[in-house]
């Protein structure tokens, strides 16, 4: 993966989030002690994927800028949704008893923002992309609260967004792979921020950033992933979508 170093001037004198969003991702900052950068974001959502590019960045060279210290109880703070009923961001302090299994989960009813399932060439392109991943997410309350028993967050409204099939199934689920990795770890503490990026008043996200920490030194990744689909073209204001042989993914 790619290092990306952020060039902030142009960027951020084009790009900048409404004072509203600012405030709601100050405001889980301060609940969660690990902050989310302003700066960052707006760079972020100011990005375009080209045709032929990778689907993910690194970000700050692909090292976290979490504090595991700051790791004081199995705890998951759930952002608002924005004005625009839009995701924000999830933090999550999580360990092994936190892991659970996929099998036997209930369907997803909740529709997000810039929600048009669609098939194409056979697959539904959309996915209800969960921000912490169902399998970390055991013995939480709706809240977050750590509660013994509950099963993995499933249908909430607050960590569930528009994603493309693409980057929820062939990037997303990769990272979170690691984290549960960490996660087995005897005695080891994860600190896992997910943010959905939005540029302006859009209603899909431009893509996910993705952030991991733990305390054992085995879990260490900052990057940022394109919220695409090959051969498809997103209207991000609305969520809509046309066929466009045209986009295409990078491997490596």
């Amino acid at each position: 993966m790619g290092a990306y170093k952020f060039i902030t001037t142009e960027i951020l004198d084009n790009h900048s989030s409404s004072p509203e969003i600012t405030s709601t991702l100050n405001g889980q900052s301060q609940l969660t002690g690990n902050k989310i950068d302003q700066s960052v974001y707006d760079q972020l959502a100011a990005l375009d994927f080209k045709s032929g590019e990778l689907a993910v960045i690194d970000v700050n060279n692909g090292k976290s800028t979490l504090d595991t210290s700051l790791w004081k109880e199995n705890r998951v703070y759930y952002g608002d949704l924005d004005e625009l009923n839009r995701t924000t961001s999830v933090t999550a302090y999580i360990d092994k008893n936190n892991l659970g299994k996929s099998e036997g989960r209930s369907s997803q009813v909740w529709q997000p923002t810039g929600w048009n399932q669609k098939k194409v060439d056979g697959e539904m392109i959309y996915n209800r992309g969960h921000l912490l991943a169902y399998t970390s997410s055991f013995n939480f309350d709706v809240d977050g609260n750590y509660k013994k028993g509950e099963e993995g967050s499933e249908d909430n409204p607050k960590n569930l967004a528009t994603q493309s099939a693409y980057s929820n199934q062939r990037i997303q689920t990769k990272y979170e792979a690691l984290v549960r990795e960490a996660q087995k770890i005897t005695g080891n503490k994860v600190v896992y921020q997910i943010v959905t990026v939005f540029r302006g008043d859009e209603k899909m996200p431009r893509g996910y950033w993705l952030q991991a920490k733990d305390t054992k030194g085995t879990l260490d990744f900052n990057v940022y992933e394109y919220n695409v689909q090959p051969n498809v073209k997103f209207d991000y204001k609305t969520g809509k979508a046309v066929i466009d042989r045209s986009v295409k993914i990078g491997t490596e």
